[in-house]
């Protein structure tokens, strides 16, 4: 069974967490088949990325995400909602610059 859930990197009492799939069998900080993230409570406001699209991909395929896992998803998610989607300004439209060629043509004309 695969589960979803949180690897320990970083130096002492300073911890930096990678959100993994891996087998619910193997070691906290072992072999693991993807990494889907990462998390680090230690920056203020906290480090939170991850990638929804694979984390979605896996539990469609099974795995279960840890009870940790599962409140950091709920923060991401509220964080996305928060943040206001970015408006495209209505920029003017560029004007077409003389073009060396045209710029040759009149001068021959005149």
């Amino acid at each position: 069974m695969l589960a979803i859930r949180l690897t320990r990197q970083g130096a002492k009492k300073k911890p930096f967490y990678r959100v993994v799939v891996a087998e619910k069998e193997a070691k906290r900080d072992g072999r693991f088949i993807e990494i889907v993230g990462h998390y680090n409570p230690c920056r203020e406001p906290i480090e939170l990325k991850l990638d929804h699209e694979r984390i979605s991909y896996w539990m469609a395929r099974g795995a279960q995400p840890t009870d940790t896992v599962r409140s950091l998803l709920r923060k991401s998610e509220r964080q996305i909602a928060a943040t206001p989607a970015p408006t495209l300004a209505a920029t003017p439209a560029p004007t077409p610059a003389a073009t060396p060629a045209a710029t040759s043509e009149t001068a021959a004309e005149g």
